[in-house]
């Protein structure tokens, strides 16, 4: 395969990344300077009291979500530091790996929280202060709340896709679901035979944004409030609820992607994926095969290592 230099915007490298997680583990394949790619292996550790909350249904969205945005900070985390070594920059020692760990987490959850938080409340201003005086309170006001929400995300995510890095980040995710796809379908994952298969993918957190909104106004419909102070008190105080609905809700869809009749209700997140996903060149989902097959090899290690110690 030929070379293909590291693309530079503004002066920066791009390191070349993709993240898969499995039963045991969570790799990250990312392609470095010298073209050679690197692996990042974190196992899948569950402490005891979260296990039984992620079996509980619309709890275990929302626990769902907030581990994957510290695991996902954690693999950040990796490729910043891959970034800093190819760019020659000094890397400074941390502290301990545990505080490192625990740093990063934190801040993957507190940045999670915090856009969930800014696209719930924004649109409820939005929608009292431009729209007060002629939509009545109550399901009127919801909806366009919900519309508010829709365009604000659409504009944001349209707005940030025109940097060329966040470009190079949507064909990642694009490689992503392509793999995904292809092993799906049984073929064998080579360059060639995963191209062949779409960018879409029904279980996409991308999904998961769109189908928060719908659920949103449907839960929001359901109460009543007297002032704008209590409106927003109210969605903050249900937006547990609305994360964990949303959740059950994409899974549900994700089974009903084969059913002709019920396969148009994951419709809208495979629309916001058109956004969010661009088509990955060659070593892109070079990349992304390599992170696949890497976890999916310390996967099937670990559950022989089980399987030997319990004989």
């Amino acid at each position: 395969m030929a070379q293909q230099q590291v693309p530079n915007y503004g002066g920066q490298a791009v390191i070349e990344g993709v993240m898969f997680g499995g039963k045991t583990v969570t790799v990250t394949a990312v392609r470095t300077k010298n073209q050679e790619i690197e692996y990042f292996e974190a196992p899948r550790t569950e402490y005891t009291w979260i296990k039984p909350l992620k079996k509980i249904p619309f709890l275990r969205g929302l626990v769902g979500l907030i581990e994957a945005s510290a695991n996902g900070a954690r693999h950040l985390n990796f490729a910043s530091e891959r970034y800093s070594i190819d760019s020659g920059e000094e890397v400074t020692e941390s502290p301990s790996k545990l505080t490192m760990i625990l740093g990063v987490a934190v801040v993957g959850v507190l940045t999670f929280l915090f856009g969930k938080f800014v696209f719930t409340l924004v649109p409820v201003f939005l929608a009292d202060f431009l729209l007060g005086k002629w939509v009545p309170d109550g399901v009127p006001q919801t909806l366009a709340e919900g519309g508010f929400k829709i365009l604000l995300l659409l504009c944001y995510i349209t707005a940030i896709a025109q940097a060329p890095i966040i470009k190079r980040l949507f064909q990642y995710h694009g490689a992503e679901h392509k793999v995904i796809n292809a092993f799906e379908s049984g073929v064998e994952l080579t360059v060639e035979n995963v191209q062949k298969f779409s960018t879409l993918h029904y279980r996409c957190g991308s999904s998961f944004l769109i189908f928060s909104v719908f659920v949103g106004v449907v839960i929001y419909s359901l109460f009543s409030y007297d002032s704008l102070t209590e409106r927003v008190i109210q969605r903050i105080v249900l937006l547990p609820l609305v994360i964990g609905v949303s959740y059950e809700v994409l899974q549900w869809t994700n089974k009903l992607r084969d059913t002709p009749v019920l396969r148009f209700l994951g419709y809208p997140g495979l629309w916001l994926q058109k956004i969010t996903t661009r088509e990955p060149d060659d070593h892109q989902v070079e990349v992304a095969i390599a992170s696949f097959q890497k976890m999916r090899e310390l996967d099937q290690k670990q559950g022989q290592e089980r399987l030997a110690t319990i004989g």
